[in-house]
């Protein structure tokens, strides 16, 4: 079975030769822009021989808000940005060289962030909380323009880039952050919307709840959102991948590996297992879980300074079963 065809069945819940995998991280330097980011992807999907591409969105996290952001009504400045604006043009061709070199032998997904994580790399947590509580409905407004570009941006990746999906990462579920209530009601719409869009262009998307800071996060709020493949942080939320299949009623699961990193070190098996205690892991999980609508990965983005060796003993115990 090719990769394609394993990984497309693997997300639809179809019967695969073997379980697929697949692990990223961030790029920085030469190899966070332009054609060293492209070669940068292409190089570590191929000498790791990885299922799919996740392509990264390195050096475009902050998004493009106005430089005067003094009172709460600037936020009524924004306008969604056109296809031609650096912020989608330059992803969709950087998605589309990558496509073109790989896209054939593998599934290829492209990193879009939400509207509430895309306005907080943009203006800063603090002022959007603050302005939040100040007056919701400006926030609102300016989460509705993001959504707009975002969602556009996911419709190019597909139709242009010829990407099969997005990875749509969703943030701001911490507990002490908002209520559910206060959730649904100021983040949840501009959410959906760049979601339901993409779903518009390709059925095949992954939606990954990130707990990437170690804070669990409410996963009600995001279990119906309408993704076919869930990532979701299983050593952060305390929620196996057996139990997760049920929360998200029997779709797809897509993680089962501690990817934590931080200035004080690696923590997980991914790290510092041997390869025997490694491969025996990855088949255990597979053969607990079963090979149907499971597909093998991390919590979040693994540490770049991981020996990619690590990621090939994966694969090869996956290709084993």
């Amino acid at each position: 079975m090719d990769k394609r065809t394993r990984v497309l069945n693997a997300m639809n819940k179809k019967e695969v030769d073997h379980v697929p995998v697949g692990f990223w991280f961030h790029f920085d330097g030469e190899e966070a822009v332009g054609d060293g980011c492209v070669k940068a992807h292409l190089d570590y999907y191929r000498e790791t021989d990885l299922d799919f591409v996740k392509i990264m969105c390195d050096n475009f996290f902050p998004y493009p808000v106005p430089e005067k952001l003094e009172t709460t009504k600037d936020w009524y400045q924004m306008k969604p940005l056109e296809a031609g604006h650096p912020f989608i043009k330059d992803q969709v061709e950087r998605a589309k060289k990558i496509v073109d070199n790989i896209g054939a032998e593998r599934c290829v997904f492209y990193n879009v962030f939400a509207p509430f994580s895309s306005i907080r790399f943009g203006a800063g947590d603090e002022l959007v909380m603050e302005h939040l509580k100040e007056e919701p409905n400006a926030v609102m407004f300016a989460l509705d323009v993001i959504a707009q570009t975002n969602a556009l941006l996911a419709q190019l990746l597909i139709t242009e880039a010829g990407c099969d999906g997005i990875y749509y990462c969703v943030q701001g579920g911490e507990f002490d952050r908002f209520t559910p209530e206060e959730y649904k009601k100021l983040i949840t719409p501009s959410d959906l919307y760049v979601m339901e869009h993409a779903n518009r262009y390709s059925s095949n998307n992954i939606i990954h709840m990130c707990g990437w800071a170690g804070q669990p996060n409410q996963l009600d709020i995001w279990k119906d959102y309408p993704a076919k493949v869930i990532n979701w942080a299983v050593f952060v939320e305390d929620l196996p991948l057996d139990d997760g299949r049920y929360c998200f009623q029997g779709r797809t699961s897509l993680g089962g590996f501690e990817t934590h990193w931080d200035e004080h070190g690696q923590r997980g098996i991914l790290y510092n297992g041997t390869k025997e205690e490694l491969q025996e892991y990855t088949r255990n999980l597979i053969l607990e879980h079963g090979k149907k609508g499971l597909i093998l990965g991390g919590d979040c983005t693994v540490d770049s300074k991981i020996d990619r060796e690590r990621i090939k003993w994966i694969v090869e115990a996956a290709r084993s079963i």
